[in-house]
């Protein structure tokens, strides 16, 4: 985006001619189309810093600077700076990231697009002291394949949660944790357990000194990224048998409307209550919520209503997603 800034009131024959008013303009030349930093402002007009900070400020709410933000014409259409920053405001996120690419209004949304923008947010976001969690899913295999070479670097990267099924089904998990490690110069730390098992299965696998390292590592990670699933028989959870309808019609009973990490929530991010919790090996909604940095990806329609509940449950604080999943989230 280009940037242009105009003394608007140098044209103007009924500002009053004062010398305050001649300063402010000067400043605001200075400033915005020469490029003078306060102090130089300061030097040239024989004032101090803060009366130059003053002399901005003036030429700004005296409406005598006009500032024009101007986007490229090869980029119309591909950027949404202004529905972002309602999306952030509302929700209190760190940062919204709309990709137009994406744009769904089936079921079925361009993880490739997703994963590419949300792969740039990351690189930005990691600090080599990091450590990225995330847990298994389409559009974190799209994040880990979009991945340039050593454009940033972590020191761990961490599997969220158990990926083990009774089926041969392909979670990605061992692609997304490869491809990061690989690509971001980090030890990979895997999560070696199911998804879910019986109580007694579970809390014998906490107390496994591999595994609950690997928790602990997940519960701690700096960075964590993520999807959502929805209540539905259309995901990965169902898909993999790693819940069939019966449960699915319990936790809809039970106003789950989405999942993180096979943990699921309300409308509002609650957690939702029930057997499955105590049988779930994942890191916890509330080490999510914890976490500094928490990165959602989703897009397509019917994942919409788990997007809405982990953002009111402070889930998340970026996201990446879809022009018509923000316009909903916004009207929703």
């Amino acid at each position: 985006m280009n940037q242009s800034a105009q003394p608007a009131g140098l044209k103007s024959s009924k500002l009053p001619a004062s010398e305050d008013v001649r300063l402010a303009l000067r400043a605001a030349t200075m400033y915005h189309l020469e490029g003078a930093t306060q102090a130089e402002i300061a030097a040239k007009l024989g004032v101090s810093r803060p009366t130059a900070g003053r002399l901005l400020a003036r030429a700004r709410t005296q409406g005598l600077v006009r500032v024009e933000i101007m986007v490229p014409p090869e980029l119309e259409g591909s950027v949404n700076t202004e529905l972002e920053s309602k999306l952030e405001k509302h929700f209190g996120l760190a940062e919204v990231l709309i990709v137009p690419e994406a744009n769904s209004d089936s079921d079925d949304p361009d993880f490739d697009a997703l994963g590419r923008r949300a792969a740039e947010v990351l690189v930005r976001r990691l600090q080599p002291s990091s450590v990225l969690g995330f847990t298994w899913g389409p559009e974190t295999v799209a994040v880990a394949g979009s991945l340039p070479d050593k454009a940033a670097k972590c020191s761990a990267v961490v599997q969220l949660d158990g990926s083990m099924t009774v089926t041969d089904y392909q979670t990605g998990v061992d692609f997304t944790i490869g491809r990061c490690a690989q690509q971001l110069q980090a030890n990979p730390i895997r999560l070696n357990a199911p998804l879910y098992a019986d109580p007694a299965t579970v809390e014998s696998m906490r107390n496994d000194s591999v595994i609950s390292k690997a928790l602990q590592a997940g519960t701690d990670s700096d960075i964590m990224v993520f999807g959502v699933g929805a209540v539905s028989t259309a995901t990965t959870l169902f898909a993999g048998s790693f819940v069939d309808s019966t449960m699915l019609d319990e936790l809809e009973s039970r106003g789950a409307v989405g999942e993180i990490g096979g943990r699921f929530y309300t409308i509002d991010g609650n957690p939702v209550e029930g057997p499955l919790p105590e049988r779930t090996v994942s890191v916890s909604l509330g080490a999510v919520k914890s976490c500094d940095q928490t990165i959602l990806i989703s897009g397509g329609t019917h994942k919409r209503q788990a997007v809405l509940g982990a953002l009111r449950g402070g889930l998340a604080n970026v996201l990446v997603t879809d022009v018509e999943c923000a316009q909903w989230l916004l009207e929703g």
